[in-house]
């Protein structure tokens, strides 16, 4: 068995494991673990709480033998399972909560069939360091331009074109899983903070600091999801462009982009009545009246002119000084990819 210390995140990749295997319980794992990583939990959620209570109520010493007949059962389970195939020069990388009992139980095994097994000292622990330590802790040094521009400019779309056509981008929604404003929730939910956090640190971890790497502009949350104090401080900095265009365009542009919302009433109606603190109820009826009559483009148009627009024009004027106005006739697909290649030309 190898031991590998973590200097940087970029220190697991140096690794060069064949897969990364968090050994902790399925509930550990989907609340935050290392991209990439498969769960092979050598004791579920249930079994973990029972070896604790041993451990508290009755004897270290029993709940140790009773633990470790978990996990080599799991083990086992896991051997003649996900791992039954793997060849002889198959290399896992392991980790548990502090690299402690688990992951070395299971890492002991593994090393005597034969593979060569790393495992990472101090565990998840020491993973979740280096990634506060870049999140939290050290001015990022990579340089970014934001996508800005009021509600329906395409700036999602935009930047998956920038994407497209070679430039480098960082698409903060695509992490959070959510669109960013309170229409902008997708089915599946939100990973928790720690885990977008895990997403982020990977994703600028890849990132090549030397060039420019476009970022959708954004509040310092999306949806449910706090925006990390190094992020925010280098996008609050950066220069953007502004997208501008037509109040029809954007409505149009909305009905598209929104269609898994406009499919689901009785969510839409949700999110319309989330508005009554900041609308009068003849307001919010009338846009529950168009929702119910299918006039997505109307009900977009004023959203965004009476809602949206307002909100986003006055913490604008701010960065009005770094702003390069971007004015588009219409967000169609062609439009959007060939603005797309104006823009790396000008400022890549």
């Amino acid at each position: 068995m190898i031991p590998h210390s973590l200097s940087s995140l970029s220190s697991i990749a140096a690794i060069g494991a064949d897969m990364i295997i968090d050994v902790r319980a399925p509930s550990e794992f989907e609340h935050d673990h290392v991209p990439g990583a498969v769960n092979l939990p050598v004791l579920s959620d249930r079994e973990r709480d029972e070896v604790g209570t041993v451990y508290t109520q009755q004897s270290p010493f029993l709940a140790r033998k009773i633990g470790a007949a978990l996990v080599a059962a799991n083990a086992a389970r896991h051997l003649q399972g996900p791992l039954a195939q793997m060849p002889g020069d198959w290399q896992p990388l392991l980790y548990c909560w502090r690299g402690g009992q688990r992951s070395g139980a299971f890492a002991t095994i593994l090393d005597q069939i034969g593979w060569r097994v790393h495992l990472i000292e101090g565990g998840y622990r020491s993973y979740r360091r280096q990634v506060s330590a870049l999140l939290y802790d050290t001015p990022l040094p990579h340089r970014v331009r934001l996508v800005d521009g009021g509600t329906g400019t395409g700036k999602t779309a935009l930047l998956h074109h920038l994407r497209d056509a070679g430039a480098q981008t960082l698409d903060l929604e695509g992490l959070a899983q959510h669109r960013g404003s309170l229409f902008g929730g997708l089915d599946a939910p939100q990973p928790s903070q720690k885990l977008f956090e895990s997403r982020l640190a990977a994703a600028l971890d890849a990132l090549d600091a030397t060039k420019v790497t476009w970022v959708e502009g954004e509040s310092s949350k999306i949806g449910a999801r706090m925006i990390p104090p190094s992020l925010w401080a280098l996008m609050r900095a950066a220069p953007r462009i502004e997208l501008a265009a037509p109040l029809p365009a954007r409505a149009a542009f909305l009905a598209t982009a929104y269609a898994d919302l406009t499919e689901n009433r009785e969510t839409l109606g949700q999110r319309i009545d989330q508005l009554r603190p900041y609308h009068a109820a003849e307001r919010i009826a009338r846009w529950h009246g168009l929702a119910s009559a299918g006039d997505w483009q109307m009900l977009a148009q004023e959203l965004m002119a009476e809602h949206y627009d307002p909100r986003y024009a006055k913490p604008q004027a701010r960065v009005e000084q770094c702003s390069d106005p971007v004015a588009l006739d219409a967000l169609d697909t062609q439009t959007l990819a060939r603005t797309a290649t104006d823009l790396i030309a000008r400022f890549n």
